[in-house]
């Protein structure tokens, strides 16, 4: 039996250095690369982006040991992308970044608890959807997001093979009053 708890990264301690680590080496992991200014300057800036705005959050998963094993950022809407012009305005739309479950630790549940708590943080701050991106090349993943009722909104065939998705949230359960603390699961 696997032991995971989920919680709100926070300022406190030595965990968003731990959580930067470990985002570089998931991107390292799953993409073949590392750190690219243009594209992870938010992780750098963790606590300016994610931390220190109160309509963004950071949830981290944690194993018995306190290990980070799983993340998911959610922030204000904050693309340019030419197809969306006047679709999604930082007032009523989030974006989920930096989902990541360590391979030893996947098919558990625990990027499905990451989502559900960044879908009620959302709602709680008052966004009306969720948009994220994801690429068919990373295993599993469009096939995961379609589970939990993100639709498509737009398939570029680029070479990245980037597929851009969104939910609304609106109809989302959970107590959006609630703000969370720790949520504990064993597996």
């Amino acid at each position: 039996m696997k032991y995971y708890k989920i919680r709100t990264l926070d300022n406190d301690g030595i965990f968003p250095l731990k959580t930067k680590k470990f985002l570089f080496k998931m991107i390292k992991r799953e993409y073949g690369y590392g750190y690219i200014p243009k594209y992870h300057g938010d992780i750098k800036n963790l606590e300016e982006v994610y931390l220190n705005n109160k309509r963004n959050s950071f949830f981290i998963a944690q194993d018995k040991d306190e290990n980070i094993i799983g993340t998911l950022a959610i922030r204000e809407y904050d693309r340019e992308f030419e197809q969306f012009n006047n679709l999604y305005c930082r007032d009523s739309t989030a974006s989920i970044w930096r989902a990541f479950v360590d391979e030893n630790y996947r098919r558990l549940g625990i990027a499905s608890a990451l989502v559900n708590e960044a879908e009620k943080f959302s709602k709680n701050t008052r966004y009306k959807k969720i948009y994220l991106h994801t690429h068919k090349n990373v295993d599993g993943a469009l096939e995961f997001w379609k589970s939990l009722d993100y639709n498509i909104t737009l398939d570029t065939d680029n070479h990245l093979q980037t597929v851009h998705m969104e939910k609304n949230i609106s109809n989302v359960l959970g107590n959006i009053d609630s703000n969370i603390k720790d949520s504990i699961a064993y597996i």
